[in-house]
């Protein structure tokens, strides 16, 4: 017989988890539509890909979904060693998940207890001091030299408090700025025994390669580093929710403790296979994003606005003053952008890349949104 007490759930959950909100997306787009009467809305704020999938990645998902009846196991190997060919690494260092975030979910439930000291920079993508406080970590967090990832300092906090992990995103969200290789060399070398870099590598296939670092070569010297990458960007399946980490074989074992068996399910795992086996596709995908970056930070240098050079698929933009308004110009013509205080960065506006004319539009609406202040 029910006794009519209702259950305090805070109760019974773990205590670090007291206090900290879960990440809440905001109305959806099809509710900012209905709610400002509007036909259409361009997402330029989440940094997904604008430019859409090769239509044979799509059949290739599509024809997978005869198999729904079968477990993946077969196709979760195939993915793993499709992935390895094209990254040059033994399988045994792809460990395949369902999105980046799952990934990051994993190594914190591997390497994180209550009281493990965590270095991560600010600002950066906010998931990481999330889960590592999530599961009882001690956050400490390094502010940025100007803008750019102060390496030195997240090494000397490192080593000051004895963290078990350093998280570190390249090129770094919400800017777009990439890691130089001397200067990870030289963190590498600084890192403190004990510790681990955990680099989330999402937009890394956005930049340059002959300038970006290939981290791949430190995990097979048995280097202190965890990579994290992700098909939501360069790829274009954020709805698919794929990712993988290149990894130690003996991470990769204690990820796969943590995370359910073939935890991707076959239309993502097809999708991937065909997006890494087409020749050239990341590389057209990288050359297209550059162009209309180019595009977007052009028009607004002309019109003198401080853009800050990315190697992403996005564009950090100072407007000075306060960006919620202009923010919200910006949507009420039908662009929806990400605020920089959002993202720690007060006083600017971040766009997600989109084809060129789309581009022009958003560097137009924004001058004139800010010559409405």
């Amino acid at each position: 017989m029910a006794t009519g007490r209702r259950t305090d759930w805070s109760r019974l959950a773990r205590p670090s988890l007291a206090g900290i909100e879960p990440y809440d997306p905001g109305e959806t787009r099809d509710e900012l539509k209905d709610r400002l009467g509007l036909a259409d809305l361009v997402p330029l704020n989440w940094n997904e890909d604008l430019f859409g999938p090769p239509r044979h990645v799509l059949d290739a998902a599509a024809a997978e979904v005869a198999r729904a009846p079968l477990y993946p196991e077969r196709a979760y190997g195939d993915f793993r060693a499709a992935v390895a060919g094209w990254i040059d690494v033994p399988p045994a260092c792809v460990v395949p998940a369902h999105g980046a975030q799952a990934l990051i979910s994993a190594v914190t439930q591997v390497f994180v207890d209550p009281g493990t000291p965590v270095v991560i920079p600010q600002p950066t993508y906010g998931l990481y001091a999330q889960l590592a406080a999530a599961g009882g970590g001690v956050v400490h967090r390094v502010p940025t030299a100007g803008l750019a990832l102060d390496l030195e300092a997240i090494a000397a906090a490192a080593e000051q408090h004895a963290a078990r992990l350093v998280w570190l995103c390249d090129p770094n969200n919400p800017t777009g700025l990439l890691i130089e290789r001397a200067e990870w060399a030289a963190f590498l070398e600084r890192l403190p025994e004990g510790c681990a870099a955990i680099v989330d590598e999402a937009y890394i296939d956005f930049s340059d390669p002959d300038v970006r670092v290939r981290r791949e070569g430190d995990v097979l010297d048995g280097r202190p580093v965890v990579c994290i990458r992700s098909f939501s960007k360069v790829f274009g399946l954020a709805g698919l929710r794929l990712g993988y980490a290149v990894c130690d074989p003996a991470v990769a074992a204690l990820l796969n403790v943590v995370q359910e068996p073939f935890n991707v399910n076959r239309v993502a795992l097809a999708a991937g296979r065909a997006a890494v086996e087409t020749p050239g596709l990341a590389d057209r995908r990288r050359a297209d994003v550059a162009g209309a970056r180019d595009v977007l930070a052009r028009e607004l240098e002309a019109a003198g606005l401080e853009v800050v050079p990315s190697q992403a698929n996005f564009l950090l933009v100072r407007i000075g003053g306060d960006d919620g308004p202009v923010c919200e110009r910006l949507l009420r013509k039908g662009l929806l952008v990400r605020s920089g205080a959002s993202v720690g960065l007060p006083g600017y506006v971040r766009f997600t890349i989109a084809p060129a004319p789309v581009m022009r539009d958003a560097a137009r609406e924004l001058v004139a949104a800010l010559g409405t202040r």
